[in-house]
Formats: structure tokens, C-alpha cells, sequence
């Protein structure tokens, strides 16, 4: 069985050491033919959001503002992976699926700047809403000619 690496690449700026995630196995209800029923393939990884001291209260709010419900009344956030058929498959999907979901959540999104529209913008959408409740109003009336 390989050893997990020393440190988990979350962005270029961040790396978490291995030793604060931790895996338990269980067994998998996905592909395994036979060994489906003896062996456990299924990979939960295990990380402690709250108590992690590598990252800042600022990266721990913005990760439990986006994975929320990923995460326990402990500040534990749990990701299980039971795709592959092996532990190892299993436990590098939830490593990969970890570092993706805490790269994403830290990433910080781009603030809208407001903008007017333009006063001929604003006439053009006004004459068409007009243009179609005529038509609508034309449509639905009675013809002349009954």
C-alpha cells in the first residue's frame, strides 16, 4: 500500500500536510464482482475544518460558507469516493475531489459592477413592449366584421 503525499496541493498558494486528513474505508456498494462483499474499497475522507491550524479564519468562513452542507456540526468535512474498485483508486479520488471543492470554495468571485442602461436602450425596450401589447391587445378583440 503506497503512502499518501507529504502535503495536498489545494492552489498554488496553499498546500495542506497530509497529516490533517485522515481516511477511514468501509465497504463499497459500487463494481467489485465477488470482492464487493470482502473487501473495503469504499475511500471517506475525513477533514477538520475547524481545527485545521494551517488555515487563516478567513479561508475556514469562506469554506464553510460554500461546502456548508458537506460539513458537520463538528466542523468536519467528509467526501467519500467509491467509484473504483481498489482503496487506493478510491482514496486518490477523494484526495483530487478535496483539493477541487477547497479550491473552488477559496476562490473569491468576481464583484458585479453596476451599470446604467442608456436612455435610447431604455426607449427602444419601452416602443417594443408597446409594439406587442398592441398587438397582443389586436389580436385577442373582436373582428370588425362580426
Amino acid at each position: 500500500m503506497s503512502t499518501p503525499p507529504r502535503t495536498i496541493r489545494i492552489r498554488d498558494d496553499l498546500l495542506l500536510p497530509s497529516g490533517e486528513v485522515r481516511f477511514t474505508y468501509s465497504r463499497s456498494g459500487g463494481p467489485g464482482g465477488q470482492n464487493v462483499n470482502k473487501i473495503s474499497s469504499r475511500a471517506t475522507l475525513w477533514f477538520d475544518v475547524e481545527n485545521s491550524p494551517t488555515l487563516t479564519p478567513y479561508q475556514k468562513s469562506k469554506i464553510r460558507g460554500s461546502l456548508g452542507g458537506r460539513i458537520n456540526k463538528d466542523g468536519v468535512l467528509q467526501i467519500s469516493a467509491e467509484q473504483y474498485r481498489t482503496q487506493k483508486a478510491n482514496r486518490e479520488d477523494a484526495l483530487q475531489r478535496f483539493a477541487e471543492l477547497l479550491a473552488a470554495a477559496l476562490t473569491e468571485k468576481k464583484v458585479r459592477k453596476k451599470t446604467r442602461m442608456s436612455a435610447g436602450a431604455r426607449e427602444r425596450r419601452l416602443q417594443a413592449k408597446k409594439r406587442r401589447s398592441l398587438l397582443k391587445k389586436t389580436s385577442r378583440s373582436k373582428p370588425d366584421w362580426e
